[in-house]
Parts: C-alpha cells; structure tokens; sequence
C-alpha cells in the first residue's frame, strides 16, 4: 500500500495492494500497521456501503464534534469522482477541496480526518465502501451544499437526495472544527 497526501492536508489518496490474475482480483483494503505507521486513525467503529447509480451526487457530509469522525472510502465497482472539503480552521488548507478518482479498477482509496467534508459523484454505476472511527449519530450529521464551495461536478443534472439539497451553502456555514 502506498500513501500519497493530497492537496488537503492529512487526505491521502491510498493505492491498495491489488493483484489480478485469471481467477480474478485480490485487494488489501486496510491494513492496520500501515495507518500507524502514517500516523493515521485506524479503529474503525462502523462500515457501510452504498449502491449508487450513475448521476448520483452524494454530500457534502460530516459529523459534527463530539461524533466527528475520520473515513476511509473505496470502490468496490464502478467510478466515482470523490470530493473532500477543508472545514479545521487551523489547517493550512482550510476551505479548499481536493478530488480523487477511485475505482475497483485503480484500486485506490481515500483516508479523511475529523473536520472535512466529504462527497462524490457517480461516474458510472457504482458501490462505494465507507469504514468510519465513530458510530453514525444522526442528530450531529450534516453537511455543506454541494455546489456551493466551487467544485465543478462533472454531471449536468445529478441525482441528489431532498437531504443533499437542503443543506446550508458553504458561505454561511459556521464550521465547529478548530
């Protein structure tokens, strides 16, 4: 596994082990020495997955302190264009976004820490792995309207939840994270 930081600071793009062969594929998703190593969070409380269809947007999401949480994020099938948004205020990157394009044929995946946002958008059908450091707590979830922060979404007329779309545009959100 290598890991590469991003343009957002403590977001890393991961290139999982990955092996193919007539049989089919193998990856190494996590492993936990190698996020110690990088000086990375890696007790993970919970993992979900979700099945997408092309189109789809999803965020720009985040729990809010004390259920802040970090993620990793990969692609089981399909593409997806992830987007990750700065909200620490002491961070150098603070209010900048990053993307990265994962895939189960890239086999890449994305470490966030507590305080960023994170969405993505479907490039294809797609099923997307999340493992997260807290339990989900929905009265401390929310997010950030996703076209409000200067992303360029790749799709004209994406698919987005009535949740999606009514979160508060980045200008006026008060971030909680220091």
């Amino acid at each position: 596994m290598k890991f590469v930081e991003t343009k957002i600071s403590g977001v890393f793009e991961i290139e999982l082990f990955h092996v193919k062969d007539e049989r089919g594929s193998f990856t190494k998703s996590f492993h936990k020495s190698l996020f110690k190593t990088n000086k990375l969070e890696y007790k993970f409380d919970e993992s979900f997955f979700s099945i997408n269809k092309k189109g789809v947007i999803r965020g720009m999401h985040f729990q809010n302190p004390p259920h802040d949480q970090a993620k990793l994020v990969y692609v089981t099938s399909g593409v997806i264009l992830d987007v990750i948004l700065d909200l620490r205020k002491s961070s150098p990157t603070y209010r900048q976004y990053a993307k990265v394009e994962i895939s189960a044929e890239n086999s890449k995946a994305v470490y966030m820490p507590v305080g960023v946002a994170h969405g993505f958008c479907c490039l294809t059908d797609a099923t997307m792995i999340y493992l997260t450091t807290t339990e989900y707590n929905a009265k401390s979830e929310t997010g950030i309207l996703w076209n409000s922060f200067g992303m360029k979404w790749p799709v004209q007329n994406p698919i987005l939840s009535p949740r999606d779309k009514s979160f508060l545009p980045f200008g006026k959100f008060q971030t909680p994270f220091e």
